[in-house]
C-alpha cells in the first residue's frame, strides 16, 4: 500500500515494488489530485507485474545509444560505421535526454533541425530508425528500460536513383580516368559488384587458370558467397594486373592497386569528378550562388555501373535470377526498384497489342481510327434484314421496322 506525503509544496509519493523495495518518487505537482492518480498508476503497474516508472525515468538516451552500439559490434554488423555516425547525429538534440521525454514534439523538433542541416529525408530516416531500434531493444531487454515507444514519423523519400551509363558514356569515363583505375570500373560496369568488393579483391579469390572471380560468405554485404566467370576482356585485364604485381617492387594481395602500387585502391573522388565533368556529366552545384562560387559537381555515381550491369544482363537475355546471382543482389526488389525492363519484354509486347487489333477489324470494337467506316458496315448489313414498308403505305421512317427489331431485342 502507498502514500502520499509534501516536501515543501510539492507531493511525493511511496510505494512498494512486488520484491517489498520502497520507491520515491516526486508527483510534480502541487495538488494532491494528482499525486494520488500518479500513485494509483504506479501501483496499478506493479499489480500488472511491471517495472515501477521511476526505473524508466532514469534511464537516458545516452544509455540506449551504447546498448545499440554495443549490440551492433557484438553481432558484428557491417553497418557498424553508419550507425556510428546517425548517433553522432541524434545526440545533438536527444544526448542527456531522459527516454519518457522523447515524444512527438521533440521528434517534430529532431527534424526541423535535420532538414535545417541540410539532410535528406531519406537520411534522416535512417537516424530515426537508428533510434528507434534502441528504444525496441530497451523495451526487450531484462529488466526492460523503456516502457513504451512513441510514434516515430517516416518521411517522403526521393525516388530511388535509376542513372545508367551506356556503352559510349562507359567509355567516355573511362578514358578521363587515371589508368590504374581502367580495370576497376570495367569490372563494374560488366559484373555489377559493389566498390568495396571490388577494391577488396585478392589474388586468393582469383583463379586465373579457369577465369573464376569469388566472394566467400561473409565477406559481402548479404554474408552469401559469389562465384562470376570473367570474359575475355576481363580475363585479360587480370593476367595484366598479375604481370605488374610481379614487376613491382612490393608484394600485395589485392588485385587492384593505387597509382603508387603501394596499397590497394581507396577513395578516388577527385578522379571520378574530374572525368565525369570532362565526360560531360556534370551539373553545377548551386544555381542560387553567383558564378564565381558555383562549383560543378558529377551527375553520375559509381554506384550506377552496378544498375547498369543488371540491366545489360536482361537485355542479353540472362534470366534474372542468374543476373542477380553475379551481381549479389538478394531480392528481385532490384528489378522494381531500378525500373529494368528487357527491350525484347517491350518489343514482344507491342507484336502481341498490334496483333490483337489486327484481330479486331472487320468488328465494330476494332480500331479508333475505323470506328466510323465500320458503324457504316455495320448499319448497311442490318438494313438487309429489316422490312422497309413502300412508300404512301407506312411512313419512311421506318418506325414499324424500329419497332420489330426492339421487340426482337426485349429479354425473353
Amino acid at each position: 500500500m502507498g502514500s502520499i506525503y509534501k516536501r515543501g509544496r510539492i507531493y511525493w509519493l511511496k510505494y512498494y515494488d512486488r520484491n517489498g523495495i520502497p520507491h520515491r518518487e516526486s508527483s510534480g505537482s502541487k495538488k494532491e489530485s494528482d499525486a494520488k492518480r500518479l500513485l494509483k498508476k504506479r501501483e496499478g503497474d506493479i499489480a500488472d507485474g511491471k517495472a515501477p516508472g521511476v526505473y524508466f525515468d532514469k534511464v537516458r538516451f545516452d544509455d540506449l545509444a551504447a546498448d545499440l552500439m554495443a549490440e551492433y559490434k557484438l553481432n558484428n554488423r557491417k553497418s557498424v560505421n553508419r550507425i556510428e555516425i546517425c548517433i553522432e547525429n541524434l545526440k545533438t538534440k536527444f544526448e542527456g535526454i531522459r527516454i519518457p521525454s522523447i515524444d512527438s514534439a521533440l521528434l517534430g523538433e529532431y527534424v526541423e533541425l535535420r532538414q535545417a542541416d541540410g539532410a535528406t529525408n531519406a537520411t534522416i530516416n535512417r537516424e530515426l530508425a537508428a533510434l528507434k531500434r534502441m528504444l525496441y531493444l530497451g523495451q526487450k531487454c531484462t529488466p526492460p528500460k523503456v516502457d513504451r515507444i512513441p510514434h516515430i514519423p517516416r518521411l517522403k523519400e526521393s525516388s530511388p536513383r535509376k542513372g545508367f551509363f551506356e556503352h559510349g558514356d562507359f567509355l567516355a569515363v573511362k578514358k578521363n580516368l587515371p589508368e590504374y583505375l581502367h580495370g576497376v570500373i570495367t569490372f563494374a560496369y560488366k559484373v555489377g559488384w559493389r566498390l568495396a568488393e571490388i577494391t577488396g579483391l585478392t589474388w586468393a579469390q582469383i583463379d586465373l587458370e579457369n577465369g573464376i572471380a569469388r566472394l566467400e560468405p561473409g565477406e559481402t554485404k548479404n554474408d552469401e558467397g559469389r562465384t562470376v566467370y570473367l570474359d575475355d576482356e576481363l580475363k585479360e585485364i587480370f593476367k595484366a594486373q598479375w604481370e605488374a604485381r610481379k614487376k613491382a617492387g612490393k608484394i600485395l594481395p589485392y588485385v587492384f592497386v593505387n597509382s603508387d602500387g603501394t596499397d590497394k585502391v581507396k577513395r578516388f573522388d577527385r578522379s571520378w569528378r574530374s572525368a565525369c565533368v570532362k565526360a560531360g556529366f556534370w551539373e553545377w552545384d548551386d544555381m542560387e550562388l553567383p558564378k564565381e562560387k558555383r562549383r560543378k559537381v558529377a551527375t553520375r555515381i559509381f554506384h550506377d555501373f552496378r544498375r547498369t550491369a543488371v540491366r545489360n544482363m536482361v537485355r542479353a537475355g540472362i534470366p534474372e535470377r542468374v543476373a542477380m546471382m553475379i551481381s549479389g543482389h538478394k531480392t528481385r526488389s532490384v528489378f522494381d526498384r531500378y525500373n529494368i525492363v528487357s527491350d525484347a519484354d517491350l518489343i514482344i509486347a507491342a507484336q502481341k497489342h498490334s496483333a490483337y487489333l489486327e484481330s479486331q477489324k472487320g468488328t465494330i470494337s476494332g480500331t479508333v481510327e475505323d470506328f466510323e467506316q465500320k458503324k457504316v458496315a455495320a448499319d448497311e448489313g442490318n438494313h438487309l434484314n429489316f422490312m422497309e414498308a413502300a412508300t404512301g403505305f407506312e411512313p419512311v421512317n421506318n418506325g414499324f421496322a424500329d419497332r420489330c427489331l426492339g421487340h426482337l431485342a426485349m429479354p425473353p
